[in-house]
């Protein structure tokens, strides 16, 4: 046994206990050891009377005094000059050995000469029967691997055993080697002390043994050793302790040939850590990798004296090491094992039962519904009508109408891109050989799409599958949605088949990054394809904030945060461009094409209409089916759904009631001020926002709460399947114009063409955006309204809602309006020759869509000017298109971009894909990820056995 132990005690009053409370227990131990220590340094690092009182009355040998930030590393180094005795004993205020502990100990060290220290079993401070930690490893990598971290102590450790190091926390060192080995290395920030001693004293000849009988209790205080994971802030700072450590081993233990090469992939390989931290759902830690990158790669000196350390005391290979190291096979079998217990262990949730259920047979029928609804869409290439329009031919132009840049519209229009058009490109890119197919497949698959999500989202309110059924059917019939599909609006379409996932992810976002990244990801779709919703979106992400933070979760907190992340960066070029235009109310105006179609008035009556579900004047088309009938009653037909969707706060999830109500609320609030709002123009008219997108919004709200009614309050099975079965019966008889309105020819949805433009312009804009083609439409009132297309066709994407709804005419609208005036007059002699300078080689008369006798005097006074001009030559003349002149001699080529807009479009694209991408990868599902989501029920707001 060691003639004489010499304890070196450091104390830092930094944990969530006081230290003093701890370090009186660790006092009281070291007193009652039936080995007493021969000698004891205390290192007190930091002021503080209690500590220094408790110091002064202790049998220390001395203290000494250190600044706060003294690290446990340099602590233990300013105490080894002290040290007289055999063997050093590392203990911290929170190291609390019991009495037989340092006899065990040191009866190892005299059993065994070549054993260079000994390691006791660290327990849990104030639960002795789980191990904190008993003898460290590494991987091939230098990961760190505990032996028994976390396990119930059974016994099944206490034979001991050679390993490659142990925890620092209670070593028992021989002094010899203590001072050889220089002690610990401060480079290692407070992590894997104990390893890289093991490691040096292994590489030195010595050999390192638990000794299982001597329990040490700890209490994560992280004076030694790593701190407890309690507190974001212990979690990010254990994170970064460990990341740099073992940085550093990395370039401490690395072949001098190899070390260049391992300093220089310390970025790389933070890079790739940062996205496999999103990937795991660990966004928190990413800026740990870069500190810890960055404090590593900085730290040259202190890598070149620890190699120095290694050099001068080792005496064998590192092969030697091999067999102590955790070979991968090994690992995975012992997470798997983990996995495979913690899921039997954790399951909550009920299955999901969607074939078994139901609700494949439901989205089965609905697409059955649509094919019969719409059968000419499965001939149709292009849709048109309303407002469609085609797609761009190629998958590049489709992601190049989504960038920063010129517009397809416009003489010399540059600006931001709506973010309606990366919805555009992301669903022509399903279909890259014909991108306009995807809007026809889109079509067809409406209802069945969203008799699917109306069913998932369902599954957040109700586990019974009739009610589920209920879910998908009500939301595929939505009056507001068949409406959207009759007389076509791109954009609402899509936020109705968007709106039930995005309520299916951010009702648990606050629970799961992956949630988190998928709902980010839809807000950003949904915002795009209805810009008005934006401000109730916003409401309802400020509640999710605040009830976040009452429950005290900061990564939920931060989940909810990053919800409107994405969303932001999309429409961070079109805010700076309309507010620094002066025109915030642009923001709200529906992206694609801007259309004045069917919609209430801003009246009483139209906001009645609105409250009861229906964005057009004719309630479900129903007046045009019965031809001119009465059709107060159809209204009368969404008061079951709205009277159970009120008693819903009357439930016993009161709750999740009251919630879904604001959610309806602010849909109707928003529809109500939508439809008084007109900021965009065509043919010279105001067009009102389209409600339709907040009806949407509200119908979420109102159907959730009615399934919560029906899922709680009848006490009769049949109550139930009767309600519910009425519920989707009067939605039944509200879609029945819709359903049947391609049959009666009662649809604005027509079938469309390749491209707005005559067929010889499309011939020469295909796959060219230079060609350009002003088009000149006579006005019902004798005005003519002018606009600049480029390339093929005027298309979905290449709309701009700044462009749409400016308020005062730009420098290029004042040129146009010249050009016009020039071509239709004689005040110009040539005309034709500014038009080639500015790269348009086309000029279509397009007919009148109001044909009035004002019109077609301006429409016949334009053929005839144009006619006369000396450098245009007539093409023909299309029905659907008009007249066409060509630009003799050719057109210059159109002003490429400057410079500073090619910065400004890669700076912008460059940020949004980064933000994306980050989504992208939060929202890519993990094994943890699925392990995680079974432990919670699937019902939101209901509690794992908790009674309905």
């Amino acid at each position: 046994m060691p003639a004489r132990v010499h304890a070196i005690l450091v104390v830092r009053p930094d944990g969530r206990t006081p230290a003093a409370f701890h370090l009186r227990r660790t006092l009281a131990a070291l007193e009652a050891q039936t080995r007493p220590v021969d000698a004891l340094t205390i290192v007190l690092c930091g002021e503080d009377d209690n500590l220094r009182q408790l110091a002064a009355d202790s049998r220390a040998e001395g203290v000494i005094a250190a600044p706060r930030t003294t690290g446990y590393a340099e602590a233990a180094t300013l105490a080894t000059h002290r040290v007289q005795g055999d063997a050093v004993w590392l203990l911290a205020q929170d190291t609390a050995p019991e009495p037989d502990a340092l006899a065990r100990l040191a009866g190892a060290l005299e059993l065994a000469p070549s054993v260079a220290f000994a390691a006791p079993k660290l327990v849990r401070w104030d639960d002795r029967t789980e191990i904190v930690s008993l003898g460290v490893s590494m991987t091939t990598l230098g990961r760190t691997v505990g032996l028994a971290d976390g396990e119930l102590d059974q016994g099944q450790h206490d034979a001991g055993q050679d390993v490659l190091a142990a925890d620092v926390r209670g070593l028992l060192v021989r002094t010899p080697l203590w001072r050889a080995l220089q002690g610990l290395d401060r480079g290692l920030s407070g992590a894997d002390e104990g390893l890289d001693l093991g490691v040096r004293a292994r590489l030195a000849g010595g050999r390192v043994t638990l000794v299982p009988a001597a329990r040490v209790a700890v209490a994560g205080d992280g004076v030694a050793g790593l701190p407890d994971t309690y507190g974001s802030r212990r979690r990010l700072r254990r994170a970064f302790a460990t990341r740099t450590a073992q940085l550093h081993r990395r370039l401490v233990y690395a072949p001098a040939a190899a070390l260049p090469l391992q300093w220089l992939a310390i970025l790389p390989i933070a890079l790739w850590r940062t996205v496999a931290h999103l990937v795991a759902k660990r966004p928190s830690l990413i800026w740990t990798e870069w500190a810890a990158a960055a404090v590593a790669m900085a730290r040259i000196p202190t890598v070149a004296r620890a190699r120095a350390r290694i050099r001068r005391t080792r005496t064998v290979s590192w092969q030697s090491l091999t067999p102590l190291r955790v070979a991968r096979a090994d690992l995975r079998t012992n997470l798997a094992l983990t996995d495979e217990s913690d899921r039997l262990a954790h399951v909550r949730r009920s299955e999901l039962h969607f074939f078994s259920g139901g609700g494949a047979w439901a989205v089965l029928a609905a697409l059955l519904v649509s094919i019969a609804a719409f059968p000419a869409l499965l001939a149709w290439p292009v849709l048109g009508g309303g407002a469609l329009a085609p797609l761009r031919d190629t998958v590049a132009q489709l992601w190049a109408d989504a960038a920063y840049g010129q517009r397809q519209l416009g003489l010399d229009t540059v600006g931001a891109a709506d973010p309606f058009a990366t919805v555009v490109a992301a669903l022509g890119s399903l279909s890259p050989a014909a991108p306009s197919q995807a809007m026809v497949v889109l079509w067809v698959l409406a209802l069945p799409l969203a008799v699917l999500g109306g069913w998932f989202a369902a599954t957040r309110v109700t586990d019974r599958s009739l009610l589920r059924i209920t879910g998908g059917v009500a939301w595929a019939l939505a009056p507001t949605f068949l409406t959207a599909l009759v007389h076509p609006r791109p954009a609402a379409v899509i936020v109705h088949l968007v709106l039930p996932w995005l309520f299916f992810a951010a009702s648990v976002a606050h629970r799961s990054w992956a949630a988190a990244g998928v709902a980010s990801l839809l807000v950003a779709v949904v915002a795009a394809c209805a810009p008005s919703i934006v401000p109730a979106l916003l409401v309802l992400w400020l509640i999710a904030l605040v009830i976040a933070s009452v429950r005290g979760s900061g990564a939920g907190i931060g989940r909810v945060a990053w919800l409107i992340v994405p969303a932001a960066a999309l429409f961070a070029p079109l805010v700076w461009q309309q507010l620094v235009g002066g025109n915030a109310w642009g923001l709200l105006a529906d992206p694609g094409v801007t259309w004045n179609g069917p919609i209430v008035s801003a009246d009483a009556a139209g906001r009645a209409l609105l409250a009861a579900g229906f964005p057009t004047s004719d309630p479900g088309g129903w007046g045009q089916l019965l031809g001119g009938a009465p059709t107060w009653w159809v209204p009368l037909l969404m008061v079951l759904p709205t009277v159970l969707a009120l008693l819903a706060p009357l439930t016993v999830r009161w709750a999740a009631g009251v919630v879904l109500l604001s959610v309806a609320a602010l849909g109707i609030a928003t529809a109500f001020a939508a439809v008084a709002i007109s900021v965009a123009i065509t043919a010279a008219q105001p067009v009102p926002v389209w409600p339709g997108a907040a009806l949407s919004l509200a119908w979420i709200g109102v159907l959730g709460a009615a399934l919560i009614t029906l899922d709680v309050v009848p006490s009769v099975p049949l109550a139930r399947t009767l309600a519910a079965t009425a519920v989707m019966l009067v939605l039944a008889v509200c879609a029945v114009p819709a359903l049947t309105a391609q049959a009666r020819q009662a649809t604005a949805l027509v079938e469309g063409r390749a491209s707005t433009l005559p067929a010889y312009v499309a011939a020469e804009g295909r796959g060219n955006g230079d060609v350009g083609t002003i088009v000149l439409t006579p006005l019902g009132d004798g005005s003519v309204d002018a606009e600049v297309v480029w390339g093929a066709s005027e298309t979905l994407g290449g709309q701009s809602t700044a462009r749409d709804t400016r308020v005062e005419a730009t420098a290029a609208d004042e040129e146009t309006a010249a050009l016009v005036a020039d071509l239709m007059t004689d005040a110009a002699e040539d005309a034709v020759t500014p038009l080639a300078e500015r790269g348009i080689g086309f000029v279509l008369l397009a007919p009148s869509a109001a044909p009035t006798e004002a019109a077609e005097t301006v429409r016949r006074t334009a053929a005839i000017a144009l006619d006369q001009r000396d450098r245009l030559e007539s093409v023909g003349e299309e029905t659907l298109r008009g007249s066409l002149w060509l630009v003799a001699g050719g057109a210059s080529a159109r002003q490429d971009e400057t410079t500073l807009v090619a910065a400004t479009a890669r700076g912008i694209a460059t940020v949004q894909l980064i933000v994306l991408t980050i989504a992208l990868l939060l929202a890519i599902p993990t094994a943890q990820t699925r392990r995680d989501a079974r432990r919670a029920p699937r019902i939101v707001g209901l509690r794992a056995g908790e009674s309905r």
